[in-house]
């Protein structure tokens, strides 16, 4: 494990060699160092490869010491690293957005990683006693560079690499933005979808924080559930199969995933009648075990029952045709489909839950095709049958 650490020294002979024996005798190794005379007599910046337990005696021999910084000096430094790729023009829009911020940067260095080039820097930010003006739930620049690290993590991957500034704005964005990087890794997001996990788990702090609610839990939660689904995937993929003979040409096959989501298969014959269809992330995987269960699956006739439409219940929705649901539930997907907001996603509070449920488990809106509502009834007696223009549908209901 890496940490960079902003040290304090004296300015005499002898006092980095104090501070590589502190590191030295609690196993830590300087991979990195960088030190100015012209800019900063006392400031360097150390990168230690050590374990977590050995990093947290090396802080404290050194704040022991003096050699780190503390809050009775006016300032403190949050250090970050910038992921861009290593091509012409990467990274000129960080740096435009580090040029309209105007916030003191007191240490970058650039270098090369395969194809990529890492900019780590570190930020100089006020202690919280040092700003008099500043934007509500902040202090000092702090608001700033919340700004700051919202709009550079909406460009590029960003991590912070040490940060001891407390702060209620700040600390909340450094949580989220760290969340959607961990999120970027488990997930292998690209940009554009790190970008909208951003924007939700901003969302979901600013209502965990209205209600006075921690947000370590949920968050936790949603990583761990994340974690789970992607280890989860292709020979891992664990479903218990279970069989019933409901009458003597009846079967009833349960499958029951290992993330929950269970559906179950009515067998009539050549016939297959689902109910409920599972997450859309494990389509690939419940598709091969319903063709080796069923002789003949691709050809027979399949139909489907949705309890209601949550992603966990529509995944597997393309296999069957028709699909039956409640009223509401054909509606919401309709409104989906058309590109609007379904129920969930137009209730602000449930919004980012759901928004975050949908990069974890591949969710998107089923292309509405053969689609019966229960309990409706056409003119001629038979089950209504809707048009597959969900645009049409939405502004003139049937």
């Amino acid at each position: 494990m890496r940490k960079t650490y902003v040290t304090r020294l004296p300015d005499k002979a002898g006092a980095f060699l104090t501070a590589s024996r502190i590191i030295d005798a609690h196993g830590g190794r300087i991979v990195r160092a960088n030190y100015n005379r012209a800019l900063d007599l006392h400031t360097l910046f150390v990168e230690i490869c050590a374990e977590p337990a050995q990093h947290e005696k090396i802080g404290e021999a050194l704040k022991e010491h003096g050699f780190l910084a503390g809050p009775e000096e006016g300032a403190r430094i949050l250090m970050i690293a910038l992921k861009l790729p290593r091509e012409t023009g990467a990274l000129t829009p960080a740096l435009e957005v580090l040029n309209r911020h105007r916030i003191n940067i007191s240490y970058v260095n650039a270098q090369e990683e395969e194809a990529w080039q890492i900019l780590k820097m570190g930020i100089l930010v006020d202690s919280p006693d040092a700003g008099a003006s500043c934007p509500a739930g902040s202090s000092g620049n702090t608001g700033e560079i919340s700004l700051l690290l919202d709009e550079l993590s909406q460009i590029c991957e960003t991590r912070i690499l040490d940060y001891e500034v407390t702060d209620r704005l700040l600390d909340g964005t450094v949580f989220y933005v760290t969340f959607a990087n961990e999120m970027r890794q488990i997930l292998n997001l690209n940009q554009h979808d790190t970008n909208c996990v951003l924007i939700r788990a901003n969302k979901l702090m600013q209502i965990l924080d209205s209600q006075d609610k921690p947000a370590l839990q949920t968050f936790d939660y949603i990583r761990r559930f994340a974690e789970f689904v992607t280890a989860h995937h292709g020979e891992h993929f664990d479903v218990k199969i279970s069989d019933r003979m409901l009458a003597e040409d009846l079967k009833l096959t349960v499958l029951e995933p290992p993330c929950g989501s269970n559906t179950y298969v009515l067998e009539h014959g050549e016939e297959l009648l689902f109910v409920d269809g599972g997450y859309g992330c494990f389509r690939e995987e419940m598709t091969a075990i319903l063709r080796e269960r069923f002789p003949g699956f691709d050809r027979r006739k399949k139909a489907m029952v949705i309890t209601h439409v949550d992603m966990d219940h529509t995944g597997l929705i393309p296999l069957a045709e028709p699909v039956y649901m409640s009223r509401d539930s054909y509606d919401d997907l309709a409104l989906e489909a058309a590109g609007e907001k379904g129920y969930r996603e137009q209730n602000p509070k449930h919004m980012p839950y759901f928004g975050l449920a949908e990069f974890i488990t591949q969710y998107t809106p089923p292309e509405l095709r053969d689609f019966r509502v229960i309990g409706d009834i056409a003119a001629d007696g038979s089950p209504d049958r809707f048009p597959a223009d969900a645009q049409a549908y939405c502004g003139n209901p049937p």
